[in-house]
């Protein structure tokens, strides 16, 4: 049964981000900003064109077990990464 309403809000919801779009002064505020307002069981999908290896410290410094990190795809110029929120 349909009531024409979409839920945003659901557990387990995958977000897209494609940092490529966003200016690189930026991007690391805007990962955190993203990070920040996920909800335990919610999930960030980044895309990027390189392994953003100093982020992936850096986020681990500041959520340490709060999110999990895993690998999609991990081709040159086709980074996939999922970003869980732990409850």
């Amino acid at each position: 049964m349909s009531n024409g309403h979409h839920l945003h809000l659901l557990p387990d919801a995958l977000y897209p981000f494609d940092a490529r779009g966003i200016a690189k002064r930026f991007r690391h505020a805007a990962i955190f900003g993203a990070l920040d307002a996920l909800t335990p069981g919610e999930t960030m999908r980044f895309c990027n064109d390189h392994d953003p290896l100093p982020l992936l410290d850096q986020l681990t410094k500041r959520y340490g077990e709060a999110v999990e990190i895993a690998y999609v795809e991990r081709a040159p110029g086709a980074i996939v990464i999922d970003f869980k929120k732990r409850g």
